[in-house]
């Protein structure tokens, strides 16, 4: 009784979590999309290009109608003309050969107007002049439109004199184009619609082709990408889509290779970085842990000598802990660089000073050069993180250097900068291993069989403090010759990394 929950708060409460990600929407696959985009443009480049002919080509006809209307007019005229000269008066004959002319074009109205504005005939109104075309006339409206109206002067001359005179005009209308085309003239105006449709067709097909070929082209490449990306998350880190060139899909297949590179040595990295720094963590630890049970168990005594061991597991565990928060701290940017500017051949020289000292109690001879040119050279960097740079290359060298050996540390100049070089007759360092050179927690197989092996943080601390600067870090190396660290750092600090 006391555990029953309502069943609304139950629901408020719950929650759920599935790996099984839900089924997308169904829609249009993208080389579908892209035909149909190309066809849709190709539709539309069609109807813009077909309305624009039509236009242009009624245009055309049109002016090409009126031409003929126009000149049918005037031939007509011309004969109402030689009537007239003959007559000297608008006569029935004169009247039935307007009035065959217009039953020769039914859909081409006439009207004939004296000088002095009075009609004669006209077939606007089915009026006739004289009881004998009364009932014969046909009635063809007048068009608004002025440019369907053509007109010609009626000129005649008198007996004995060469000047004509007006004596009226005869106008032509029609109610169609068409009516003034001749047979060839309309199937060529219905051959040309048919082309134009024709080819509006054939690019609308055409365009759909090339556009499935041209997205198969497209998504190909993208569904390599995706299909690798696919293998990488379930993975298989080693998937790659092997595109390449120099369009923007070859970049980005190249640039995804990189990426899925980078990934892969990441991840092999953050797995190797896990069990190194649980193998340098559980040395001190099960030393401590050994020497405190035994004392514990009364094998060994609770002196000073076994709790100067624990205490000496416990400073090196501390050191190794510090050098990690440190990287890290480099490494996010929250380590702040205090730019100056600063002597680098006193501060080399004075590094050279302080461990000379420490090089001959281990029978090794620590060296400086100064390759300036100059007794003081200046550059702008922060000293304590360059002093702390070049103090891990130092301690490398004598660590890794037998006795009898030699340490050189020198100051050098380019044009723009400054090259910090810390050079020893060491073991040196295979071929094989020089990629991993500034990996964390690395050290060769051989440094680690020596009891002054080093944390194996340094040289990436170094590598992050030179990369702070906008700098570079080098190393050359020859088993059994010797290495050399050169940093090389900017003279002057164009753009500063502030955390």
């Amino acid at each position: 009784m006391g555990n029953d929950i309502p069943e609304s708060v139950a629901d408020s409460h719950a929650s759920s979590y599935n790996t099984i990600k839900r089924q997308p929407r169904s829609t249009l696959k993208y080389s579908t999309r892209m035909t149909l985009a190309f066809a849709l443009t190709a539709v539309m480049t069609a109807v813009v290009l077909s309305a624009v002919l039509a236009f242009v080509w009624e245009d055309q006809f049109h002016s090409y109608t009126r031409a003929n209307m126009q000149r049918m007019v005037e031939q007509t005229a011309e004969t109402l003309s030689q009537q007239y000269s003959d007559k000297h008066e608008w006569t029935d004959e004169t009247l039935d050969f307007i009035h065959s002319t217009s039953e020769s074009m039914p859909e081409v109205g006439m009207r004939l107007t004296s000088v002095d504005d009075v009609v004669l005939y006209d077939d606007a109104t089915g009026g006739a002049v004289t009881p004998s075309h009364l009932g014969r006339m046909r009635r063809i409206i007048m068009p608004l439109d002025e440019d369907s109206i053509v007109s010609a002067e009626i000129c005649a001359t008198s007996e004995g004199d060469d000047v004509s005179t007006v004596v009226g005009t005869l106008t032509f209308w029609s109610v169609s184009s068409d009516a003034l085309l001749t047979k060839s003239d309309s199937a060529f105006r219905t051959n040309s619609y048919v082309a134009i449709v024709t080819a509006a067709s054939l690019a609308v097909v055409f365009a759909c082709v090339i556009g499935y070929f041209v997205a198969r082209a497209l998504t190909k490449p993208i569904k390599r990408i995706t299909t690798t990306a696919t293998q990488i998350r379930n993975g298989d880190l080693t998937a790659r889509t092997e595109l390449s060139g120099s369009d923007e899909i070859g970049r980005l297949g190249e640039t995804f290779d990189d990426m899925a590179s980078s990934l892969e040595r990441d991840i092999k990295l953050e797995h190797r970085l896990t069990s190194d720094v649980a193998h340098e963590l559980r040395t001190p630890l099960m030393a401590m842990q050994a020497t405190v049970e035994a004392m514990q168990d009364g094998v060994m005594p609770a002196d000073q000598e076994n709790l100067a061991t624990v205490a000496v597991e416990v400073r090196r565990l501390s050191r190794l802990v510090d050098a990690m928060l440190r990287l890290s701290r480099m490494e996010n940017g929250t380590t702040p660089l205090n730019m100056e500017r600063c002597d680098v051949v006193g501060l080399a020289e004075e590094l050279v000073n302080v461990h000379s000292q420490l090089f001959l109690d281990n029978g090794i001879t620590l060296s400086f050069q100064n390759e300036t040119g100059h007794q003081e050279f200046y550059a702008e960097l922060d000293p304590d993180l360059i002093r702390e740079a070049m103090v891990n290359l130092i301690s490398n060298a004598m660590r890794y250097t037998s006795d009898g050996g030699n340490v050189w540390v020198r100051v050098a100049r380019n044009r723009r900068n400054v090259l910090l070089s810390v050079q020893d007759t060491g073991m040196g360092i295979a071929k094989e291993d020089m990629p991993r050179v500034f990996s964390r927690f690395w050290r060769s197989d051989a440094s680690r069989e020596r009891v002054a092996g080093g944390l194996g943080v340094g040289l990436a601390l170094t590598k992050e403090i030179v990369d702070r600067h906008n700098g570079t870090i080098a190393v050359d190396s020859e088993e059994g010759v010797g290495t050399t660290f050169t940093l090389r750092l900017p003279i002057t600090q164009r753009k500063q990394k502030q955390a």
